[in-house]
Parts: C-alpha cells; structure tokens; sequence
C-alpha cells in the first residue's frame, strides 16, 4: 500500500497537519469554461479602425495624386483619379454616420470593405502605369489586414483576389506618368518579376499576421481561462469563510432557541403545544449539525490562513494519500538550526501545484517527490517524478497554452483529458505570486518542475 508522508530535515521532525484536498478543474472543465468566452479568435475587428485606416489611404492617395499632378506636372488621368478617390472617401462617409461603425464588424462586412479597398487600389494602380508605379506595394495592405483580422475562408478569398488583380496589373495598364513624349513602361520579364513579389510579399506577411493573431487569441483564451479557474477557487473560499461566520454567529441564537423550547416542551401540558415545542427544539437541534458539518467541510476559510510548509505540502499531496500505485511524498529541507519560514496558503499555489502534481500522478510509474528547501533568501519548491520525462519536441515550449502530450481521459489515472492548459495555467499563476518557474528532465529519467520566490514574496510575517 502506498503511503503519503511529509518530512522535515534540519527545521526539525516531521508534524501533523491536516488532509485538505487541493480543488483541480477537469480539461472538459476547462474547454467549457474557454467556450464560453465571446470573440476570441481570428475574424474580429471594429468598423471604426477600417474606417480610420481608410481615412488615411484617402489622405496619402489624394496627396500623391496633388503632387503629381500640381508640384510635378506630369501627366496624370486627374479626373478618374479623383473619382476613384472620391467613391473611396464616399464610402468611408456612408461607414461613418452608420450605425455599423459603433461595433465589431462582421466577418462578411469586413470581407466586403477590404474587397473594396483592394479594387479600389488596383482600379487606381490600372490608370496610372500597374505595375511600373512604385506605389503597387500598397496592395498587401489590404490583405494583411485581412489575414490578421478575418476567419481564413475570407482572408484566402481576399488574398486570391488581391493576387489575381496584381498578375493582371503586370500585363494591362495605362503607361505610367512621364515626362517626355516617351512613355515610361518596364519591360514584361521585370513586371512579372514585379507580380511574382508582390505574391510573396502578400503570403509572407498575411501568414505572419495570421499566425501571431492565432497565437494572441490562443493566449486571451488561456489568460481568461486562468482567471476564471481562480475566482472560481477564490469564491469557494469565500463562500467557506462565509459558512464558518454564519455558523459561529448563528449558534448562540439556536441555543437559545433550544433552549426556550425545551422549556416550553416541560411546561406546556400534553397535546399539540407540547408537540410543537418538541419540534421545535429538534429542527434546531438539525441547523445546528447542518452548521456543524459546514465547518468541518475541508478548505473552508482556508485561503489566507498562515501555515508551515510542511502543512502547505500536506495540502498539495493528501489528495493521493493511500494510492496503491503511485506513492506521493514531501520534504521539506534547511539549513541546521534555521526554522521552516511560515507561509500564507494562498489559493493559486495550491491549484498551481495541484496542477503540476496531477500531471505527474499521470506520467509516473511508482513515486513522486515534493520537495521544499530554503534558506535566508529563498524559498525552493520542487515536483519530481519517475515518468518518462518531459518529450523533448515539447520542453521548450511548456507553459504555452495548448501544448500537451498526456493521455485521453481512457489513458489517464486522473480521467482528465489533456488540453495544453494545465502547465500554462500552473505557470501563471505561481509566476504571480513571485515565483521563477523551470521545466527540465532528470539526469536518468522523470520530469521536474521548480519553482522558485524570494523567501519575502511568500514568507507569513507579523
């Protein structure tokens, strides 16, 4: 039979404390709670920020058209420019004073005012040489926006039509503004040359934004998923230290209660009154144990109390006290004559280590070690296990959200599914409270978690 034990060497011998279960969440938990969350994820953008960075592609256009026309006098289709400009402008307007440009806008309507945008630019571009005007990078604008802020059925879409626009530009367009009777025109194999770039540059920089918008949504799911994990635990311990107050407060008014009607149960003569007194004194008589089992309920009022390490570690392992298969340990160790620092049990610790421990609960073949040293500076938590260790292709990137190798729930000794959001949650949370978090494997084998806080981050003082 499996044992669970706390061990204390040079802070003195080991004590008892009491078996508290650490509160751990379920991966399907976790997926709900991540569900739920309203617009994460690609394919989210305000019609105001479309309006504004249309706003200022009106602006640099009719600037450029100005100068060309005015300051350089060269040959520009000044009328078609002006109306393209202008219908950009229009439109921008029409966005404005609708109620639309006060909301997010939808994947559709996005999509259709980048398509616009990219028509406009091109139709623009079409009149004033293609590609032989420098100005034709101005196209990856549109899709780049579009990569980063639409569902990737509309950004591809955006992409094909941009790309599509820019091979016709390389071989239909008005020659470009010249001076000389010669227009200036580049030769096909340098405006193919120009196409083929201009592709590349759309793929290279929608991939990219596509990718890092991906990845901030991925995070703003974990970070919302972590702080709905902790203010759930932080309401479960407020509502225990609200039992253990109501419970205090209300058992002098019971005994009262009791009290009285016991008396009026020996006074009243046989009949209903006495039955109703009796009654009485038993329904109270049941709050007060309903009461009483409210305080002894683990964990309530448990989240600010000061406790010793070795009681802190208690916490974290007697959930897996008695495990025929995995034996779970602690120990705490100090320099010699050098007191164990006192510590407050603070809820996102203990769901953190929680965390870390069930995972290792799931990889280990037959112990895990916890083990607390400290010193005037530090205070050193670490979590080992006899497991296969951390994969290798993974242990660069653990305490990003979504990164995981453990089993389904059918391969699991917990029942949880692995979601990538364990360590991520585990990592955040101690990383507030101070600590410095590292992922390694042993030299033989096993992985080991450690966390490390200035002993006055988390030390309990006076």
């Amino acid at each position: 039979m499996a044992s669970t034990a706390v061990e204390s060497l040079g802070a003195g011998q080991a004590t008892g404390f009491p078996r508290l279960a650490a509160p751990s969440f379920p991966a399907d938990t976790l997926a709900g709670l991540g569900a739920q969350v309203p617009g994460l994820g690609v394919g989210r953008i305000k019609t105001r920020t479309l309006i504004v960075l249309r706003l200022l592609g009106v602006v640099g256009q009719a600037t450029a058209i100005v100068f060309v026309a005015f300051i350089l006098r060269l040959p520009l289709p000044l009328l078609p420019c002006a109306v393209l400009v202008g219908l950009s402008a229009l439109f921008n307007l029409i966005l404005m004073v609708s109620p639309a440009s006060r909301r997010l806008a939808k994947p559709w309507e996005a999509g259709g005012q980048l398509v616009f945008d990219v028509a406009q630019i091109s139709t623009l571009l079409l009149i004033t040489g293609g590609l032989n005007n420098p100005f034709c990078v101005l196209m990856v604008i549109p899709v780049t926006v579009a990569f980063a802020t639409l569902p990737p059925r509309w950004a591809i879409a955006i992409g094909v039509i941009a790309g599509a626009l820019a091979v016709m530009l390389a071989f239909t367009s008005t020659p470009l503004p010249w001076p000389g009777p010669t227009p200036f025109r580049l030769p096909l194999l340098y405006r193919i040359g120009c196409a083929v770039s201009l592709l590349l540059g759309m793929a290279g920089t929608g991939g990219f934004a596509f990718w890092t918008a991906t990845r901030g949504s991925q995070m703003e799911l974990a970070l919302h998923v972590t702080e709905t994990v902790l203010a759930r635990e932080q309401r479960i311990s407020a509502l225990g230290a609200l039992a253990a107050a109501a419970a205090h407060e209300l058992g002098t008014p019971l005994t009262t209660i009791s009290v009285v009607a016991k008396e009026l149960a020996r006074e009243a003569p046989e009949g209903p009154l006495r039955e109703d007194a009796w009654l009485l004194m038993d329904e109270a008589q049941r709050c007060r144990g309903i009461l009483k089992r409210l305080t002894d309920a683990p964990g309530q009022a448990e989240s600010i109390e000061r406790v010793s390490l070795e009681e802190f570690l208690g916490d974290v392992v007697s959930p897996y006290e008695g495990d025929p298969v995995v034996r779970v340990g602690a120990l705490v160790s100090g320099p010699p004559n050098m007191p164990a620092p006192e510590i407050w049990r603070r809820t996102e610790i203990l769901h953190a280590l929680n965390s870390i421990v069930e995972n290792a609960f799931d990889f280990a073949e037959a112990e895990i070690l916890l083990t607390a040293k400290f010193d005037n500076k530090f205070v050193t938590l670490q979590i080992q296990d006899d497991g296969p260790g951390f994969a290798s292709e993974i242990l660069d990137r653990l305490g990003d959200p979504y990164v995981t190798t453990r089993p389904g729930a059918e391969g699991s000794r917990t029942g949880h599914v692995g979601m990538g959001l364990g360590f991520f949650i585990a990592k955040t949370l101690l990383e507030r409270t101070g600590a410095t978090v590292a992922f390694r494997n042993g030299r033989r084998r096993g992985a080991i978690v450690t966390a490390r806080w200035p002993r006055a981050s988390i030390e309990a003082k006076d």
